[in-house]
């Protein structure tokens, strides 16, 4: 491309007076990660249960939440029966024992074979409400 020789000067001159390349930023230093929520990094199922509902006024909690919570429960299977209903847990327990006999001897229900076991169960925990 030809240009004349008045635009070569001027070009020239304006070359002379472009600033110099900026220096290249320093490169920041990482940033430490924030601080986690407590239903984050909690390990005990019950005080992760209680965060959920304290953090959820509408009971919504995201599925990656719930699901963490259940894998937590499946680890820590409870060893014993709380201290306080352990008297009254035990007639209910013989009760569905019982239950539990009669089902195996009496032949199988064809629609539902565990249905009289539901049932029975519903009527400890109605009872236990009582």
């Amino acid at each position: 491309m030809a240009f004349d020789s008045r635009s070569l000067e001027r070009l020239q001159e304006l070359g002379r007076q472009l600033p110099q390349p900026l220096p290249t930023p320093k490169a920041k230093p990482a940033k430490q990660p924030a601080a986690l929520h407590r239903v984050e990094t909690e390990e005990n199922p019950e005080e992760l249960f209680r965060q959920l509902v304290k953090v959820s006024p509408d009971g919504k909690v995201p599925d990656h939440l719930l699901a963490r919570l259940r894998e937590m429960e499946a680890k820590a299977k409870p060893a014993a029966a709380p201290k306080a209903g352990a008297a009254a847990a035990e007639p209910a327990r013989a009760k569905l024992q019982q239950l539990q006999k009669k089902q195996q001897q009496q032949p199988a229900n064809k629609l539902n074979p565990d249905s009289e076991l539901y049932t029975a169960f519903q009527q400890l925990l109605l009872e236990e409400d009582d």
